[in-house]
C-alpha cells in the first residue's frame, strides 16, 4: 500500500502541491518569490559553497534530463562502452562537487549567526533532502552500476507514463529499494518547492543579460569616487556577454564540423549495401546458434539422462568434452580405478573452458590466466588467478538395457559394482537426479 503511494500518489501530489503552491505564493507573497539572498549577511562561504553546488547539481540534473526526456536517443548513445563509462565518471565527479558545496552551505547555515537568523527549518529540511539524494545517487551508482543504460528502460518509461496520465508502478516496482527511495525523495523535494528558497527556479532573472547598465553614485565622497572607478568598468560585462556569445557560436560551429566523426564514434561507420547486407547475415547467423542453444537446454531440461560416451571411449590422459544440465562444459576422463572421472571446465576464476589434455602432473590448463587444476582434487595450483576447485560431476553406468548399474554421487561416493567383463560395453550418463544403486 505504501509502496503504490510512493510510486503512483504521491508524484500526482507532488506535482499538483507544487503547482498549486507556486501560484497561491506569487499571489499571495510575489515578493519573496525569490531565493531571498543571504549574500549581504555573509558571502565568503556562500561563494565556496554556492558554485560548485550549483555546478555539480546542473551536470547531474542534464544528465537525469538527457535520460529521461531522449530515452531512445541516449540509448544509443550509451550502447557504447566508452561513452557509457564517461557518462558515470562525469555523473559521480558532479555529485561528489554538489555533496561539497552543499555541506559547505549547510555549515554556513548553522554556524554563521547571521544567516542563521534568517534560515526556517523548511531551509534545513530541504538541504537535509538534497543530501540524502546525493548520497543516494553515489550509492546506487556504485552498488548497481550503469544506471545511465538501464535507467531508460525503467525509469523514463515510468515518467512518461505518470506524464500522459496512465500510471504504471509495474515499471519501477521491482527496483532496488535505494532507486525507489531516490524516486521517493524526488518527489518531496517537488512537492516542497513552492514552500522553500528552490521556487526561485521560476524566476530566473534572465532579462539581467540584456539589460541597459545601471550606474549607482553614492552621496558620500569616498563611495562616490569607488562608483567613479566601477563605473569605468561597466563595459566589461557586455565585453563578457559578446564574447561568451562567441564562445558559443565557435563551439557551435566545432560541434557542426566534428558532428559526422562523433557520430561514427559512437554509432559506427556508414556500411555500403553489401557491408551491411554481410553484417546482418551474421547477426541472423548468431540469432540462429542463439535459438539452436536454447532449443538444446529445452531438449536437455526434458531429458533424464544425458549420454556422454561409452565407458571404453574415455582417456585417462584426454578428456571427453561434453555439455552438462546447465548448459556448461565439463569433461570426461577415465580414473585410475577404470571409472569415470567428470569434472567441470569452466575456470572459477573468470568462465574460461580449460583444455582438455593433462600434463606430466595430472592437470589440466586454463590458457586464459594460467591456472592448473588437479583432476583428483579439482584444486588450482598456488597462486593460480583461480582460488576455488574445479567441482567433479556425478554420474551413472548404464547397461545397453538402459539398467543403472553402478553411479557416482556428488559426495565422490560410488554406488552398484561394476562387472569388468562388460565394462567396456557399459555406457556413460549424467542425471538430472542422483541415483544410488544397490
Amino acid at each position: 500500500m505504501m509502496q503504490s503511494f510512493l510510486l503512483l500518489g504521491l508524484p500526482y501530489v507532488a506535482i499538483l502541491g507544487c503547482i498549486a503552491g507556486s501560484i497561491w505564493r506569487f499571489r499571495t507573497r510575489r515578493f519573496s518569490y525569490s531565493a531571498l539572498s543571504s549574500q549581504f549577511l555573509e558571502d565568503k562561504s556562500l561563494v565556496l559553497g554556492s558554485m560548485p553546488w550549483h555546478l555539480g547539481i546542473f551536470v547531474v540534473l542534464a544528465g537525469h534530463a538527457a535520460a529521461l526526456l531522449f530515452p531512445r536517443v541516449w540509448a544509443g548513445l550509451v550502447a557504447s562502452p566508452t561513452f557509457l563509462l564517461s557518462v558515470e565518471a562525469i555523473g559521480l565527479a558532479a555529485s561528489a562537487l554538489a555533496f561539497v558545496g552543499l555541506s559547505v552551505l549547510l555549515v554556513r547555515r548553522l554556524t554563521n549567526g547571521r544567516v542563521q537568523a534568517v534560515t526556517s527549518v523548511v531551509d534545513l529540511v530541504v538541504l537535509a533532502i538534497f543530501l540524502a539524494q546525493i548520497v543516494l545517487g553515489v550509492l546506487i551508482a556504485v552498488i548497481h552500476p550503469y544506471g545511465a543504460a538501464w535507467s531508460t528502460g525503467t525509469l523514463a518509461p515510468y515518467l512518461w507514463s505518470l506524464l500522459t496520465l496512465r500510471p504504471d508502478a509495474s515499471l519501477v516496482i521491482d527496483l532496488p529499494p535505494l532507486v525507489q527511495a531516490h524516486l521517493a525523495l524526488a518527489w518531496g523535494i517537488v512537492l516542497l518547492v513552492p514552500f522553500s528558497r528552490l521556487v526561485h527556479v521560476f524566476s530566473v532573472p534572465l532579462a539581467y543579460l540584456w539589460r541597459a547598465p545601471q550606474v549607482v553614485v553614492w552621496s558620500n565622497p569616498r563611495r562616490w569616487s569607488s562608483s567613479v572607478a566601477a563605473a569605468t568598468v561597466l563595459p566589461a560585462r557586455r565585453l563578457f556577454l559578446r564574447g561568451a556569445a562567441a564562445l558559443s557560436v565557435g563551439g557551435a560551429l566545432l560541434a557542426a564540423g566534428t558532428a559526422e566523426t562523433l557520430g561514427r564514434f559512437f554509432f559506427g561507420p556508414r556500411l555500403s549495401e553489401e557491408q551491411q547486407a554481410r553484417l546482418d547475415a551474421r547477426k541472423l547467423e548468431r540469432l540462429r546458434q542463439t535459438q539452436r542453444e536454447k532449443e538444446l537446454a529445452v531438449e536437455r531440461a526434458a531429458q533424464r539422462y544425458i549420454r556422454i560416451a561409452t565407458l571404453s571411449e574415455l582417456d585417462a590422459r584426454k578428456g571427453r568434452y561434453f555439455i552438462d544440465y546447465e548448459m556448461r562444459p565439463a569433461l570426461a576422463f577415465l580414473g585410475e580405478d577404470g571409472l569415470p572421472l567428470l569434472i567441470s571446465a569452466k575456470c572459477t576464476h573468470l568462465g574460461c573452458t580449460v583444455a582438455s589434455e593433462l600434463d606430466a602432473q595430472g592437470r589440466v590448463l586454463c590458457p586464459c590466466h594460467v591456472s592448473f587444476f588437479d583432476i583428483k582434487t579439482g584444486m588450482p595450483n598456488a597462486g593460480a588467478p583461480a582460488k576455488e576447485p574445479l567441482p567433479h560431476l556425478a554420474w551413472v553406468l548404464m547397461d545397453d538395457t538402459q539398467q543403472v548399474v553402478a553411479s557416482r554421487g556428488a559426495d565422490g561416493r560410488d554406488y552398484g559394482r561394476v562387472d569388468p567383463e562388460r565394462a567396456a560395453s557399459l555406457s556413460v550418463y549424467i542425471a538430472k537426479r542422483e541415483e544410488r544403486v544397490s
